[in-house]
């Protein structure tokens, strides 16, 4: 008797502590930030608007949270040593395929690692949509020697 007083309540504590626990409102796929996986391969034959003939190959990954507009990205690369790098963005009126610099790599050393904001919805699209890439630029190869687009994977 003195157990079943003592049991009941405490099933019921424990079991509404896991309800509570259970249903977070990060569980909840409508409070969730929207994070999707963008990436692609990088070399000298994506390089706008005359490709190279460079042996060096190397990935974009990245993500973008579209709430906050804050993204991340993982850049690796070998058969190069570069001067600079930097995620680019193509502008619809572009005839090239190239664009402005958006956000330059603070370190060059493979795997560059570093994170973005993107400045308004426009960019979010334009990123959503494929319109930005990686760029390596290299002494051989100052507008650039190895290229890789963005897009969603």
């Amino acid at each position: 008797m003195i157990r079943s007083r003592l049991l009941i309540p405490a099933l019921t504590f424990l079991t509404a502590g896991f309800l509570l626990t259970a249903c977070d409102k990060n569980d909840n796929p409508d409070t969730i930030s929207t994070k999707a996986p963008y990436g692609g391969a990088i070399n000298g034959l994506s390089e706008k608007p005359t490709s190279t003939t460079s042996t060096a190959t190397g990935t974009v990954a990245a993500t973008l949270n579209e709430t906050t507009r804050v993204g991340s990205y993982t850049v690796t690369y070998s058969g190069l040593t570069p001067t600079m790098g930097h995620l680019h963005r193509v502008t619809a009126n572009s005839t090239t395929g190239t664009g402005g610099v958006e956000v330059p790599f603070a370190s060059l050393t493979s795997p560059i690692i570093g994170s973005f904001t993107l400045a308004n919805q426009a960019r979010v699209d334009s990123f959503k949509n494929g319109f930005y890439y990686a760029n390596l630029h290299t002494t051989a190869y100052p507008a650039g020697e190895i290229r890789g687009d963005i897009k969603k994977q």
